[in-house]
C-alpha cells in the first residue's frame, strides 16, 4: 500500500477547515496535512490542533511556508479569491500539485497565467468544480453523453440563489463588490458554466443582460437604520432581518423542514411552530439542545465563536449585521447569459438572488426526450419524458447531509479524486485548461453585459491567451 499523500494547506477558513480538512482526518491512509499557512491566529491554531501539525510548521503567510523549501506532495489553496494567484504560482513553481478553490482568480489575465504556469511546470492544477463529483450531475452527464435524449437542441439552466444566501454572500459578504472580488456570474456560476461545458461542449458566442435592482439605498424602508440591530421599524416585515437569519436561523429551519430525514423535518417544524416551547424544552430534554444547536455555515462565517452572544456581537459590529439596503455592494442580483454552442445547441443560463429556495433547476430538450432536473438541498430529481412512448422515467440521486459544506458528498469525492490524480492524472474529471473554459465564459458574459455586445468566444480566447 502506498504511503499517504502529504499536503500543505494555505487558507484555513471555512473551505479549508470544514470541507477538505475532515477528509484527511477520516482517511489518514490517503492524505495527511503536514503544514498550514493562515494569517488568522485562531484559524491557524484550530487547523494545526486538528491535524497535529507542530509549531515549526505553522506559518502566518504562504511566503513563509514556501521559503522552507518543498515539504509535501500537494498544496491545497483555500484563501479568498483575490489571494489565489500568488500562492498558486509559488506552489506550482516549487513542484507542488495543487487543488485550488474556485474561481481560480478574479481577473481574466490571472486565470490564464495560472493555467499557463501549470502547463509550463508540468504540475497538476485541479480546480474545485465539485459539482462534477455529485451523484446528480454525474448521472445528468452520463444521460446526455449516452444519447438517451437524442441530439440536444436547447437547454435552460437556472441558478436560483435564495434571498437570504444572496444577502449573506453577495450583499453583506465577501463577494458583494466586484472591485473586491470577482463578478457574481463568475463567483456563483463558474460551477454552472463548467457543467454546461462538460455536458455540451464549447460556446461559440454569447450575450448577457442583468443589473442590480433591489439591494439599493433607495429601496430601504422608511426609517431603516444602518444596522438591523439598531432598532429597525421594518424588522417584522423584512425577510433579510439579520437576527432572524443568524440568531433564530429561521431560513435554515425552513430548509430543514423539507429535509428527507424525518427527525430533521420534525425538529424544524416544531421549532418554527413553537419557538418559545422549543427554547424551554432544550433546558430540560437531554440532547435536544445539542440537536437543535446548529453552528455551521453561514453562522461559522460571521464569527469564530458561534455562541449566540458572539453572533449578536458580530451583528452589532461586523458586516453581516448591516441593512441590506445600506451596504457597499455593486454585484448584480439577476443576470441571464444567452449562448450558442459550437454544436448549434442554444443555452440560456439564468442566475438571480430572489429565490424562495436555494437550488439549480434545468431543462434539456433533445430530439428523443426532454429532461427536467431539480437540484435542491432537500430534493434531487431527474425526469426523462420520452417522446416516442410518452413514458416518464424518474431518477432520484442520493442526497448528502444538510449541515456543513459537503455539497451532497461531492467535497469528499473531489478530495478522493485529487489524491488519486496526484499519482495518476487520469483520475481528475477536469484539467486546468478545461476548467479555464467556464471562467472564460463568465468573463465574456460580464463583458457582454457591461458593453451590450455579442462576444465571439474564439476571439475572446485568443485575446485572453495573449494577455500578459
Amino acid at each position: 500500500m502506498p504511503q499517504p499523500l502529504t499536503a500543505v494547506l494555505i487558507g484555513a477558513g471555512q473551505r479549508g477547515y470544514e470541507a477538505y480538512g475532515p477528509y484527511a482526518l477520516a482517511h489518514p491512509d490517503e492524505i495527511r496535512f503536514v503544514a498550514v499557512a493562515e494569517p488568522h491566529d485562531v484559524r491557524r491554531a484550530r487547523f494545526a490542533k486538528a491535524h497535529a501539525i507542530p509549531p515549526e510548521r505553522q506559518f502566518r503567510t504562504w511566503e513563509e511556508l514556501f521559503a522552507q523549501g518543498k515539504m509535501a506532495d500537494a498544496a491545497l489553496i483555500c484563501t479568498l479569491d483575490r489571494q489565489h494567484v500568488g500562492p498558486t504560482i509559488a506552489a506550482l513553481e516549487n513542484g507542488y500539485d495543487v487543488l485550488l478553490e474556485k474561481p481560480m482568480a478574479t481577473t481574466l489575465v490571472d486565470c490564464v497565467r495560472l493555467v499557463q504556469t501549470a502547463e509550463r511546470t508540468g504540475r497538476l492544477l485541479q480546480i474545485c468544480h465539485e459539482l462534477r463529483y455529485t451523484p446528480f450531475f454525474s448521472i445528468l452527464h452520463d444521460l446526455v453523453a449516452s444519447g438517451r435524449l437524442g441530439r440536444i437542441i436547447t437547454v435552460e439552466h437556472r441558478e436560483n440563489v435564495s434571498y437570504w444566501h444572496m444577502a449573506h454572500s453577495y450583499v453583506r459578504g465577501n463577494w458583494r463588490n466586484s472591485r473586491i472580488e470577482s463578478p457574481m456570474i463568475l463567483a456563483k456560476c463558474c460551477h454552472d458554466l463548467d457543467i454546461l461545458f462538460w455536458n455540451l461542449g464549447p460556446c461559440r458566442r454569447l450575450n448577457s443582460f442583468g443589473s442590480l435592482i433591489h439591494y439599493r439605498p433607495e429601496n430601504a424602508p422608511p426609517g431603516a437604520p444602518e444596522r438591523c440591530t439598531d432598532g429597525c421599524p421594518a424588522a417584522d416585515e423584512c425577510p433579510w432581518y439579520a437576527p432572524r437569519l443568524y440568531l433564530e436561523i429561521v431560513p435554515l429551519l425552513h430548509v430543514a423542514r423539507r429535509s428527507p430525514v424525518l427527525w430533521e423535518r420534525l425538529a424544524a417544524t416544531f421549532v418554527l411552530k413553537y419557538p418559545g416551547v422549543a427554547e424551554l424544552a432544550k433546558r430540560y430534554i437531554p440532547g435536544l439542545a445539542t440537536a437543535l444547536d446548529y453552528r455551521g455555515w453561514p453562522l461559522s462565517v460571521i464569527s469564530e465563536d458561534t455562541s449566540p452572544q458572539a453572533r449578536l456581537r458580530a451583528l452589532e459590529t461586523g458586516p453581516y449585521g448591516r441593512c441590506v439596503y445600506r451596504c457597499d455592494n455593486d454585484v448584480v442580483d439577476h443576470q441571464i447569459v444567452n449562448m450558442e454552442l459550437e454544436n448549434g445547441t442554444s443555452v440560456v443560463l439564468v442566475m438571480h438572488g430572489h429565490s424562495h429556495q436555494e437550488g439549480r433547476t434545468m431543462r434539456y430538450d433533445g430530439t428523443r426526450a426532454t429532461l427536467f432536473g431539480y437540484y435542491y438541498p432537500t430534493e434531487h430529481e431527474i425526469q426523462i419524458h420520452d417522446h416516442l412512448t410518452g413514458e416518464v422515467e424518474i431518477i432520484r440521486p442520493p442526497i448528502g447531509p444538510l449541515g456543513g459544506t459537503g455539497h451532497a458528498g461531492a467535497d469528499a469525492q473531489l478530495m478522493a479524486a485529487f489524491v488519486r490524480a496526484v499519482r495518476d492524472p487520469s483520475y481528475a474529471l477536469t484539467t486546468a485548461r478545461e476548467s479555464l473554459e467556464s471562467h472564460l465564459m463568465a468573463f465574456a458574459a460580464e463583458e457582454a453585459r457591461v458593453t451590450g455586445t455579442i462576444v465571439s468566444m474564439d476571439d475572446f480566447r485568443r485575446r485572453a491567451e495573449s494577455m500578459q
